[in-house]
């Protein structure tokens, strides 16, 4: 199988171009490099596909003639980003996608995997919450995803299979590391303060999925029978990683000795929820998430202490989303659009 892959610089994505690759997957990335100047340590024995330096919303036919499915990450990948622009958001996460899958239709392109989000669960309180439930997105970047997951429904036919993963909040390690996501953010500030202080009581809860597993997840879509997965919607994780996030805090803790943990009051964020992951358990048996939040934290200390990193890596703009972004933006290195400005020395 020919698979071109969005978002093959970023988090999750450099992580998915070496699973397929060493699953035997012809793959070639795309991805249009805000993040690139992030590489937080070497990346032995993997495997790197081709990738093609685009902007999704400006793919075209010619370039995805050819293949046989794409998997979809390449969007802004945050709340706090999707916030800081909603109007730009709506145009890369839903306008930009939807474009991406009507290409892949008018090429005779069968398979499409969209990464959406657990998000789109918004404020749900302790109810429990599978693939039927109602979704109440409550920020830009979780509304997108509802409208994607909508629009390229809509797109299915015989010819033409779309699957909507929604993960779970990632965590674990990647060489384009992110350090604006809860495990990775307790850890890094475990490692480089020895404190852990909540602004927060804790209460909310928050599924969590291994990067490895969405990878996972991902090559099952791939590879399963066209019947199983044609325009189905799968939660990624698994039923057993939802917690509340002072116990993730307290996981965390717990993985960097010494780590002093504090929580403070409510902060206003009424995000939680508390999702039902045996959809994809009970279709797919194979399908085992891998990795929990203990071994997470166990790996990024492992990680932290084999680089030595210090704290200025960790409170840098290379591996925090929109300190990167702000900074592209600042410098005249990207368009108030999110384009790369050609003639950077002219902008000056």
């Amino acid at each position: 199988m020919r698979v071109l892959a969005t978002g093959t610089d970023g988090y999750i994505g450099t992580i998915l171009g070496n699973y397929l690759l060493q699953r035997g997957y012809d793959v070639v990335g795309l991805d249009t490099g805000f993040y690139r100047s992030g590489w937080l340590y070497p990346f032995q024995n993997a495997k790197h596909p081709q990738t093609i330096a685009k902007d999704i919303r400006d793919v075209t036919a010619d370039d995805l003639r050819g293949f046989d499915a794409i998997c979809h990450l390449a969007e802004l990948s945050n709340d706090p980003i999707g916030e800081l622009n909603p109007e730009i958001t709506f145009k890369i996460n839903h306008q930009g996608s939807v474009h991406l899958a009507n290409i892949c239709k008018e090429v005779g392109i069968t398979r499409f995997v969209y990464t959406s989000s657990c998000s789109v669960y918004g404020a749900g309180a302790d109810d429990w919450k599978d693939e039927s439930s109602e979704t109440n997105p409550q920020t830009a970047y979780a509304e997108c995803k509802t409208l994607v997951e909508r629009d390229v429904s809509a797109l299915a036919d015989e010819n033409f299979s779309p699957t909507f993963l929604r993960n779970a909040t990632a965590f674990g390690a990647s060489p384009r590391m992110r350090f604006d996501i809860v495990l990775n953010n307790l850890s890094g500030l475990a490692w480089t303060t020895k404190e852990i202080k909540m602004n927060s009581d804790g209460t909310p809860w928050r599924p969590l999925v291994h990067i490895e597993d969405i990878c996972q997840a991902i090559e099952t879509m791939l590879s399963a029978d066209r019947d199983k997965v044609h325009n189905e919607v799968f939660n990624v994780g698994s039923t057993e990683q939802n917690y509340r996030v002072k116990e993730i805090a307290e996981i965390v803790a717990e993985a960097f000795p010494g780590c002093e943990l504090t929580f403070g009051n409510s902060d206003g964020d009424n995000r939680s929820y508390r999702v039902s992951f045996d959809k994809i358990a009970n279709a797919f048996p194979k399908f085992k998430c891998r990795h929990n939040a203990a071994a997470g934290a166990a790996e990024l200390r492992q990680v932290f202490e084999r680089i030595q990193m210090p704290a200025e890596t960790f409170l840098g703009r290379s591996f925090t989303r929109l300190k990167e972004l702000k900074h592209l933006l600042s410098t005249s290195q990207l368009s108030d659009e999110l384009f790369w400005n050609s003639n950077l020395a002219e902008s000056k």
